[in-house]
């Protein structure tokens, strides 16, 4: 995805960033069920793998909020770069009359 019209980005931050936390995530099983068979060495591993899990799903919510912020941006540019000259005109025109009507005790 490219908002600015250039090469898109070499690395894909919020796909890498989902792929870590599934792999983390998969860790972390493999931890609890050493632990479950009572191999406690595991316990240490287990716990950083939530450290882990819980730092990676921050940087995906980040990241994610990161695109809906500049999707908003962009969409927001887009949406306000037009003038409808016509509407302008028309504008104009009922004003202008108002302020003769105005002077003409009309």
């Amino acid at each position: 995805m490219t908002f600015s019209g250039g090469a898109p980005p070499a690395v894909d931050l919020l796909t890498e960033t989902e792929l870590l936390y599934r792999e983390i995530a998969g860790e972390l099983a493999l931890a609890m069920r050493g632990v479950r068979q009572g191999d406690l060495k595991e316990a240490k591993v287990a716990a950083q793998a939530v450290k882990d899990l819980r730092a990676a799903f921050q940087m995906v919510m980040d990241e994610r909020t990161r695109v809906e912020k500049l999707r908003k941006q962009v969409a927001g540019v887009v949406g306000t770069g037009e003038l409808d000259f016509d509407a302008a005109r028309a504008e104009i025109g009922r004003r202008l009359a108002r302020l003769r009507d105005a002077g003409t005790g009309g």
